[in-house]
């Protein structure tokens, strides 16, 4: 997935050392790839050196680093796919009045301040995380405590504790709603307009428009699916004041799924 990820990043840098300047729906796929290269490296690289028995990777500063780093890299990563999504939906939605024509026209110039926003946003909203992070400590793990094995997230209460979980679900959920409501309008024009995309296929611009919504279509169906096991591991471990750390470690593993594997399609 890093590998895979990083091969994205540096494709898209040659096209805009040759090329000059990204389509907006490369650049936001360039910036994907970029939030799920940073979602790996802070949570997969050290969770797997953990599992294989390093000890004390880190101390608290590094921990709250790469937590709050990791929480704002999980949220771009829903809030850029959900973006992606949108704005495909829109380019492929016929022109029909002044409202979505002139929509059409301004969306291209709309990507850099949407980035720049979501950015912002995220930073504000994932500003608590540092402050529950602290290095593992020798002895038995706190209740309310998610136990990540190189750092531990600790909420001290129960209340935190379903506050922050049940804060993290819903922002998802509505992320994911846009999502699938998008997709689903993707789907739904390419089926009415069968006759008419397989005449556009001449046209080069057409085709690429076209392959483009069917992958927009594939991430967004990649992300349910692993966004929906994540969740109901995530929605048991809000059951429990003591999550075991083999089921931290396969919530790490699906939710990083989609990090992993997105990058093969954008390719």
């Amino acid at each position: 997935g890093i590998l895979a990820n990083t091969l994205v990043l540096l494709a898209y840098v040659h096209i805009m050392l040759t090329d000059a300047q990204l389509q907006p729906v490369d650049s936001i796929l360039c910036h994907l790839a970029f939030a799920d290269l940073l979602l790996l490296l802070t949570r997969c690289v050290p969770q797997t050196m953990t599992v294989f028995g390093m000890k004390n990777l880190l101390d608290d500063a590094g921990c709250k680093a790469v937590i709050y780093t990791y929480r704002i890299a999980r949220a771009l990563s829903v809030c850029i796919t959900c973006m992606l999504s949108v704005f495909q939906a829109v380019t492929v939605a016929p022109a029909a009045g002044p409202l979505l024509s002139g929509l059409k026209i301004r969306l291209p110039r709309l990507v850099v301040p949407t980035f720049v926003m979501l950015w912002f946003i995220n930073m504000a909203v994932c500003i608590a995380a540092p402050f529950f992070s602290v290095a593992p400590r020798n002895g038995t793990v706190p209740p309310f405590t998610l136990n990540l094995g190189f750092c531990h997230v600790d909420f001290r209460d129960n209340l935190s504790y379903v506050i922050n979980g049940v804060a993290v679900s819903v922002r998802d959920f509505a992320f994911v709603g846009v999502m699938l409501g998008s997709s689903s309008y993707i789907l739904v024009l390419l089926h009415q307009h069968g006759r008419k995309v397989r005449g556009m296929r001449r046209s080069q611009g057409a085709t690429m428009e076209t392959r483009a919504a069917k992958t927009v279509v594939m991430l967004v169906v990649l992300y349910v699916v692993f966004f929906g096991i994540d969740n109901i591991i995530w929605i048991y471990m809000l059951t429990v004041p003591q999550v075991p750390p083999v089921v931290a470690h396969m919530k790490v593993f699906f939710s990083s799924c989609y990090a992993s594997l997105s990058p093969f399609l954008i390719i």
